[in-house]
């Protein structure tokens, strides 16, 4: 297909026009990341960063979410005949705390080619874009979501800390506290209100209005749009940036050495993911915040 990506199994890659179209490509599982996603991703945006004709990317989901999370039913690839190409206790597992944080900083920093990269990126988000998703979409340029979009961390409950953090420079540090504390999600409208995402459409206007933006962006010269996005990005770096990103990975792997994700995991080996994510969320009820505002007017559409 390319100079980096080579027949990917999880994503879609198509450029219109002026701009790359990057479709994770994994309906039946809600777009769920594992592993192998994140690297074909990392091999898309650079092939995106690398193509001349390429000036703006997107990055999107196919079906009816962005991304629901982590594949957690998923660990390293097994071979095609079912079995690992190589002995496990040769490499690095997750038991230690340094282990850990190895594996948790490589995911991290596939993640983090999206801020880095020189061109731009808009994230389309629809339905759920849920943990790791979030971590994907908060590193785009921009995100722009349908109304009804569900944005959040509900494996804040019993997984983890986001590896990758942009929470607090979005919305500042007592949102990025209350949502994070309880794992609640917001509707696409809210997260525009609080400045999360950019701006949120009716789910129907959300391609074009998509669309629009993109092709508008990849107007300009690439060098200038490199250049406008690396001084932005630079502000964000001399406001601690890059050292939250490192020790955002690391404290994931620290959050894992709670009582809730080895409680969390012992339950999905006995009883399955469903009945784990289950019984994780029943306490909480529900869990989308709605703001004041849109309490206070019935009128408002959810």
């Amino acid at each position: 297909m390319g100079k980096w990506l080579n027949a990917p199994d999880t994503l879609r890659f198509e450029v219109r026009g002026r701009v790359a179209y990057i479709t994770f490509n994994r309906p039946e599982k809600r777009n769920a990341q594992s592993a192998r996603c994140l690297r074909e991703l990392n091999d898309a945006l650079r092939e995106a960063d690398d193509l001349r004709s390429v000036h703006c990317v997107v990055l999107q989901g196919a079906g009816k979410d962005f991304c629901s999370g982590a594949d957690i039913s998923e660990g390293i690839e097994p071979g095609a005949d079912g079995r690992r190409p190589y002995d496990p206790a040769d490499y690095r597992g997750r038991t230690a705390f340094e282990d850990d944080v190895w594996h948790t900083r490589y995911g991290s920093n596939l993640r983090l080619d999206i801020f880095r990269m020189h061109k731009p990126v808009i994230a389309k988000v629809q339905g759920n874009c849920l943990a790791v998703g979030t971590d994907i979409a908060f590193n785009c340029d921009m995100v722009i979501a349908a109304d009804d979009a569900r944005i959040g961390f509900p494996a804040a409950r019993s997984l983890g800390s986001p590896a990758n953090h942009m929470w607090l420079y979005l919305m500042g540090p007592q949102w990025a506290k209350r949502l994070l504390l309880t794992g609640d999600v917001l509707r696409g409208r809210d997260a525009a209100a609080l400045g999360l995402v950019m701006e949120s459409y009716p789910p129907a206007e959300l391609d074009a209005a998509v669309a629009v933006l993109a092709d508008r962006i990849a107007l300009g010269d690439p060098a200038l749009l490199a250049a406008h996005k690396r001084v932005v990005n630079m502000g964000l770096e001399l406001m601690g940036w890059e050292t939250l990103q490192r020790f955002a990975a690391e404290n994931d792997a620290r959050a894992h050495l709670a009582e809730a994700p080895r409680a969390f995991f012992d339950l999905v080996k006995a009883e399955g993911v469903k009945t784990a994510l289950q019984r994780r969320d029943a306490p909480y009820g529900h869990d989308e915040v709605q703001l004041r505002a849109a309490r206070d007017n019935p009128e408002t559409p959810q």
